[in-house]
């Protein structure tokens, strides 16, 4: 029997639909190649968990559109994407995506650090920088002591935690020690961490912010090649007019809004099963539908988070089976789809053009 061509193929994936894209998988460009019985796809994020089931659905369509069965191979590749206009990319850091809320207390840094690491489980290589100067957290979070070392006298190296690379203040000062600088100080410090810590080669960077709209996160939105922002709020309205006024600055200069998490959407009652929403409903969803933003999803409030990050193995890592596991997992895809929707950065693949006089 003869085998498919390329467009027998592609009108298999013209019906089965990417979640996490958005669009049919024929319009993702999805499509490797074609080769007898050998289909190879390749997806725009990282794909470790959903490589297996995806193969299967796709033989499975071929088999009922053309009767023949086909070998499907699924894996990723991660390129560049656009960033804010006049802001050039770090080099070998592919996409940073910052993490952002509108005031404290709603679990920004929890969600910073268990997207990082189910990003990373998916089979990316990622980065967290710890941009809170005045509260950083990740160290504790991510399990990690000691202080960066230099190899050259320059660059810092990285600390690395749980498969991520790190770089944060809390490595450089003791952890009770309070951080009494002024602005342009935090702002010098913010950039020299970005730039003289050696990432190496990332697919993702994620920065976890300080909450608010201050110098911090000002610095960052016009200095540093952000492909898109993530905002965490609660349900609660007083929650949701600080995150929104995060929204609107980013949207004023120019990065891309990936979506909206709600933390601490629900509580439910670990003796009887009981779900009680504590701090309101559906205020996420809202405020993402009337922002025109997509609503990522929400996670629950529930005790093992915070005990799990306080004891420096988050709950991807931690239990990385858990229900609350696969949906950080299951959010992280959603972040990496809308990053992999936005336009592409060819800026590499123009020659530099130096004008000498003779």
């Amino acid at each position: 029997m003869a085998g498919l061509t390329r467009e027998q193929v592609e009108q298999s994936l013209q019906a089965m639909e990417d979640p996490y894209l958005g669009k049919s998988l024929a319009k993702a460009g999805v499509l490797k190649s074609v080769d007898g019985n050998q289909i190879r796809l390749e997806l725009p994020y990282p794909s470790a968990g959903v490589a297996l089931g995806l193969s299967q659905d796709v033989a499975r369509q071929i088999q009922n559109d053309h009767n023949q069965q086909v070998e499907v191979s699924v894996g990723h590749r991660i390129v560049s994407h656009q960033v804010q206009r006049g802001v050039k990319l770090m080099e070998g850091v592919r996409n940073i995506i910052a993490v952002a809320s509108g005031k404290g207390g709603v679990g920004k840094s929890t969600t910073s650090v268990n997207l990082a690491l189910a990003l990373a489980k998916e089979g990316a290589r990622v980065g967290m920088l710890d941009a809170d100067i005045y509260g950083p957290s990740q160290p504790r979070m991510l399990g990690i002591s000691g202080k960066p070392t230099s190899k050259d006298g320059k660059k810092m190296e990285p600390m690395e935690g749980h498969g991520i690379k790190a770089m944060s203040i809390g490595f450089l000062i003791d952890e009770e020690t309070p951080m009494v600088w002024r602005g342009p100080m935090v702002m010098q410090a913010l950039e020299q961490l970005l730039a003289d810590t050696r990432w190496g080669e990332l697919d993702y960077l994620v920065i976890d912010l300080p909450p608010g709209t201050g110098d911090t996160q000002l610095t960052l939105a016009q200095k540093v090649p952000v492909s898109g922002a993530v905002i965490v709020t609660t349900p609660q309205d007083i929650a949701l007019l600080d995150a929104r006024k995060g929204l609107k600055m980013f949207e004023k200069v120019g990065v891309p809004i990936l979506g909206i998490i709600e933390n601490m959407s629900f509580y439910i009652c670990p003796k009887c099963g009981n779900e009680d929403d504590i701090f309101g409903h559906g205020g996420g969803a809202a405020m993402a539908e009337q922002d025109g933003v997509e609503f990522l999803g929400a996670i629950p409030l529930d005790r093992s988070i915070r005990s799990e990050t306080d004891s420096g193995a988050p709950t991807v890592v931690a239990h990385p089976d858990s229900r609350l596991a696969k949906i950080y997992i299951e959010l992280a895809r959603h972040v990496a789809g809308r990053v992999a929707n936005q336009a592409v950065d060819h800026s590499h693949k123009f020659p530099n053009i130096v004008v000498q006089n003779r």
